[in-house]
């Protein structure tokens, strides 16, 4: 049987058919899903730029609480009505310090998770991570606030972005919950892994406290 032949063999043409169609048809709704989600995008960055004159300003140490509420509400309606925007994790780690410079640390800690969760990376995951220790530490919840601490450490070295505040930070929750030693330690760490850091007196002022205070 010759091409021309097999073409029009019925039976041929009765698998044809079907699979031609499923294929053309697989074809469209990748093409549909693609011009979706471009709109989607569009739709996202949009809504970012229309809610950033009210975020930079209500982001300021002297804002209002009536300009964080602002800038709170409309990130908040973004990430509701975006959730597939791919700056989405920068949207909601900018919720998240705009919830915390506003008290609202449950809130913040939420939206710090969301950015974590919906892929943020590099310096955005390692402050995101860092903000879940805030605000644990401002809820005077010692014993969580290590906690994340020490899982944002875990996924940083010497030489990153953070490390040093985030030792440090680990060090005062640990002094915070009562835990000398811990802080001590923590510090010490500090001290080995980034010898040349601007804060060596400080730092072994805080480690001769540690250790009075540590005494019998």
């Amino acid at each position: 049987m010759n091409y021309r032949d097999w073409i029009d063999d019925p039976r041929v043409r009765r698998w044809a058919l079907p699979v031609g169609g499923g294929i053309v048809l697989a074809a469209l709704l990748i093409v549909g899903i693609w011009t979706w989600l471009k709109v989607a995008e569009s739709r996202g960055e949009a809504a970012f730029a229309e809610a950033s004159p009210l975020v930079q300003p209500a982001l300021a140490p002297d804002a209002t609480p009536e300009a964080r509420a602002r800038a709170i509400t409309a990130l908040e309606t973004l990430l509701k009505q975006h959730p597939r925007f791919r700056g989405t994790p920068q949207v909601a780690y900018l919720l998240g310090n705009l919830q915390y410079a506003a008290g609202q640390y449950p809130a913040a800690r939420g939206a710090y998770q969301v950015a974590l969760a919906k892929g943020a990376t590099g310096t955005l995951k390692t402050l995101s991570a860092v903000g879940i220790g805030y605000t644990w530490e401002a809820e005077k919840n010692y014993g969580n606030a290590v906690t994340a601490y020490e899982t944002a450490l875990a996924a940083v070295g010497p030489k990153d972005f953070l490390y040093e505040d985030m030792l440090v930070a680990l060090a005062r929750a640990q002094d915070l919950r009562g835990n000398t030693a811990a802080a001590v330690e923590t510090y010490q760490r500090l001290l080995r892994d980034i010898p040349a850091t601007r804060r060596t007196d400080d730092l072994k002022t805080r480690l001769a406290q540690l250790k009075e205070r540590a005494k019998p």
